[in-house]
């Protein structure tokens, strides 16, 4: 507390931030369109989210949880940047945290560093195959009653974590 004394009229009440939390796009962003993109920002504006982080994941972390190939992190980064440009958006962030490390991140520790570093509810926005990855590992229990999640498609088989969570997460359908 200060020890600078203040004057404020009578009834003065600060103002309200009417925005809150944010949403992280978690994803290798290999398959991601701009018009998935766009929807993400999309969200972001309609829900009143203060930051839309994306959040893209190191050639490591891709390999470790699907085996697939993908780009260098510096060209998907690339790629991410230049539409932030296009569409002028402040108040998007492309996360560097699996670059610094150069190696296999896993989800706890990047949901460890988000939590700590973003103003919070929390909204972990991912694709159906990805939150069934997710509900597999044994520290989903524990950080589903910390973040809800946003799901871009449902795959066709629900993990039954995720189908016991129902009420922690939603579907956002993209037409």
């Amino acid at each position: 507390m200060s020890d600078i004394v203040q004057k404020v009229p009578f009834g003065y009440e600060p103002p309200v931030d009417e925005l809150k939390g944010t949403i992280v796009y978690y994803d290798s962003f290999e398959h991601t369109t701009d018009r998935e993109l766009d929807l993400a920002y999309a969200i972001t504006k309609a829900r009143s989210f203060r930051k839309l982080v994306l959040y893209p994941l190191h050639e490591q972390s891709i390999r470790r949880m699907s085996k697939e190939e993908v780009k260098p992190f510096y060209k998907r980064e690339d790629r991410l940047h230049d539409w932030k440009r296009e569409r002028g958006a402040t108040e998007v962030i492309v996360e560097r945290l699996e670059i610094k490390r150069k190696k296999y991140t896993p989800i706890d520790s990047a949901l460890r560093h988000l939590s700590e570093t973003y103003p919070k509810p929390l909204f972990i926005l991912m694709t159906g195959e990805l939150a069934n990855l997710f509900a597999s590992y044994s520290s989903f229990d524990e950080w589903i009653v910390k973040v809800r999640l946003l799901l871009t498609n449902e795959s066709a088989g629900l993990h039954p974590k995720l189908i016991a969570n129902r009420h922690r997460w939603e579907s956002i359908v993209h037409t």
